[in-house]
């Protein structure tokens, strides 16, 4: 069990769903309860699928392009670091690129909203996606992979529910709320990449010694 809560509570940090319930507000202000429930699933599938196939996947992309697992690690930790700094100062949207009039234009004329931006860049984002490779490269019997899946699967149900609940969130938290959870979010994702960081260089640093 420890295990899972450590690969639930990373993930959960890093792919930040509170700070996407603003965001998915905003594009689904105009739909019905039931086609809000229909975009909150179908986002939760889409970011399962995503981070499922970063987590399988990503090995074999490292191999085909040559990328050591402290490469990876480094560059990992450094997109971590920078999404927590975006939560930490309130910049998580324009961090991600939504604030864009290119992308704001896009948006205004989308009627599926799900796959993107929700899920792809919003939610499984670069970070998360190292976060994972990173994991498979750290669990490697079936116990651990078993355990690696179900804290995924747990994470995208609690994205689902928290997606589901947005409009309730934002009336019960308002903005000034979640703005200050994401920020207690963001201090955690921080460390989480300053540890990636530090933890692939002291690697290096014992392999040159």
């Amino acid at each position: 069990m420890e295990l899972f809560f450590t690969i639930f509570a990373a993930l959960f940090s890093v792919i930040n769903p509170l700070g996407t319930v603003p965001v998915f507000v905003g594009l689904t202000k105009d739909d019905s309860k039931h086609n809000r429930d229909t975009t909150s699933m179908w986002t939760a599938v889409n970011v399962l699928a995503i981070l499922i196939i970063a987590f399988f996947a990503g090995k074999y992309v490292l191999a085909f392009f040559g990328i050591s697992l402290n490469s990876l690690r480094l560059a990992g930790g450094l997109i971590i670091t920078t999404s927590g700094f975006a939560l930490l100062t309130g910049s998580f949207t324009r961090h991600k690129g939504m604030k864009r009039a290119s992308v704001q234009q896009d948006l205004e004329t989308r009627s599926e909203v799900s796959l993107t931006p929700l899920a792809i860049p919003m939610l499984a984002g670069p970070g998360s996606i190292s976060l994972l490779i990173n994991y498979n490269q750290s669990y490697t019997s079936v116990p651990q992979i078993l355990i690696a899946i179900g804290a995924i699967v747990a994470v995208c149900v609690l994205v689902y529910l928290i997606l589901r609940s947005s409009h309730f969130i934002v009336k019960i938290l308002g903005a000034s709320g979640i703005n200050a959870i994401s920020r207690i979010i963001g201090f955690i994702v921080i460390a989480i990449g300053i540890e990636y960081i530090s933890g692939a260089v002291l690697t290096l640093l014992g392999k040159n010694s």
